[in-house]
């Protein structure tokens, strides 16, 4: 049996690579019963993360379908399924940027981008069902769905959510948490990775890639309620090479540095926090005292052992060949070692390889699943 206790499950940025959380669930599904409703109450997703959690949260009645759904989605990608990428599409769009500076600074300018992620859209709407969504909160399958972007009007990480009617909205410095009914507009704004893909309108503000500003990850998955975190990173640790390799960076180099920055380094952080929290609350358990607002919230992160950029460079040649051209402008080939291309190739034989990465790597830490689970043993099918 799953527990009563609030599991969270937290779904990280970056692009193509979150092909990688795709393995992860795929190992996880093995290890529920055929036909269980999703194991985790409260999920929370950025950017391509966000569109992960949504599907998940689409077939929360049945964990192992929406899994397939989401492996079938990913297997089969091609990069034009998320941004133009023909010659005529990609320099027609870049030239109308061009055109635009010349306009009136009173005349409302479409967003600047280097692609136009419009068949995103398209995709988001046949993938994900939201009103299955909030009849599977009804139903009692989930507590929250939460999808955080980045408001590029004041600055802030705005947690979009929507869950059962206990919930609060919550505001902390820089940070927010606002209850909605989640749309496609919600996951194209989280999922706007800066100046690559275009900032969204929702409401009055714009929005961007939820990894912006996100100082505190772990932040909806608390205030949503989690007992426990499950969280599904994509950050590999670095080699000794890579700590000690003498070379002047490029400027596509530092591009993929900023990215890397973005989408992994506040998360490794607030999980190291959530860590001393708990081992602080450990220490007073064992001196007898207690803490009016502290409470313990377990983790168990799951990262790739694998460097993304070293499998991505790999199937480089699988970019469209437009995407190609405009990368090498700024400086980005095969041998470039920047991770830029790693979050842009969507293309399904580097996603399939990225599955296969996250499937053996959480097979590796089966034990830890299955206590996170509290699961008896493997499912009699």
């Amino acid at each position: 049996m799953i527990s009563s206790r609030e599991p969270a499950l937290l779904l990280a940025g970056g692009g193509a690579r979150a092909a990688y959380q795709v393995g992860v669930l795929k190992a996880i599904a093995t290890l529920v019963p055929r036909a269980h409703p999703l194991p985790f109450r409260i999920l929370c997703g950025t950017s391509a993360g966000a569109l992960n959690a949504s599907a998940l949260a689409s077939y929360a009645s049945n964990f192992r379908l929406g899994v397939k759904h989401l492996e079938k989605t990913w297997g089969e990608f091609r990069t034009e399924q998320v941004y133009r990428c023909s010659t005529g599409e990609l320099f027609g769009h870049l030239l109308g940027r061009v055109g635009r500076m010349f306009q009136s600074e009173s005349t409302e300018r479409p967003a600047a981008s280097l692609f136009d992620n419009q068949p995103l859209r398209e995709l988001l709407n046949t993938v994900v069902d939201f009103k299955r969504i909030d009849r599977h909160i009804h139903q009692g399958y989930l507590r929250a769905v939460a999808i955080t972007a980045s408001c590029y009007n004041n600055g802030e990480s705005v947690s979009f959510y929507e869950g059962i009617p206990q919930y609060e909205d919550w505001l902390r410095a820089k940070r927010r948490g606002t209850r909605t009914r989640l749309t496609s507009e919600h996951l194209m704004a989280s999922a706007a990775i800066p100046l690559v893909f275009p900032a969204i309108k929702v409401g009055q503000h714009f929005f961007g890639d939820g990894s912006v500003h996100q100082m505190s990850p772990l932040s909806p998955a608390i205030h949503l309620g989690a007992s426990k975190i499950l969280v599904i990173g994509m950050d590999p640790p670095q080699t000794e090479d890579a700590l000690h390799r003498p070379y002047v960076p490029s400027s596509a180099a530092v591009a993929g540095h900023l990215l890397d920055t973005i989408f992994a380094d506040t998360l490794n952080a607030d999980v190291e926090r959530l860590e001393r929290i708990n081992d602080t609350i450990f220490r007073l358990e064992q001196a007898g005292m207690t803490h009016p607002t502290l409470r313990r919230i377990d983790s168990l992160l799951i990262q790739p052992e694998l460097d993304f950029t070293e499998v991505a460079h790999k199937h480089y040649h699988r970019l469209p060949k437009p995407v190609q051209k405009l990368l090498n402008l700024i400086g980005v080939d095969r041998d470039t070692p920047s991770s830029i291309v790693s979050y842009l190739l969507f293309e399904k034989e580097y996603c399939q390889e990225l599955i296969q990465l996250g499937f053996e790597q959480a097979l590796k830490n089966e034990d830890q699943l299955h206590a996170y689970l509290e699961l008896g043993g493997r499912p009699v099918e």
